[in-house]
């Protein structure tokens, strides 16, 4: 039974390392998301997200839980903010 638990925690640990790992799926495009711009204002995480990669030219704000289209895009970031202009989910590519 401890070797399966021991099993289980690996597998968990793997599957969360790797998309960490993988490389985006955009032709020039290095990183696809920007887990540290989350809780910072929205105008410095665009700035941000735009200077590390200016192929991302579509960088638009987006109030929590408003409706998006499911489309896949690879010159746009939705930064996904709350109603003081916070970043409050992981930016990604899409």
């Amino acid at each position: 039974m401890e070797k399966l638990t021991l099993v289980v925690a690996f597998l968990l640990l793997a599957s969360l390392i790797q998309p960490l790992t993988a490389q985006s799926g955009c032709p020039g495009v290095r990183k696809d998301t920007w887990p540290e711009l989350l809780g910072v204002p929205a105008k410095l995480a665009r700035e941000t997200i735009q200077k590390e990669n200016p192929r991302l030219t579509n960088v638009v704000n987006v109030l929590n839980g408003s409706p998006v289209t499911q489309d896949f895009r690879c010159d746009r970031v939705r930064l996904l903010v709350n109603v003081l202009d916070f970043v409050v989910q992981m930016p990604r590519i899409g």
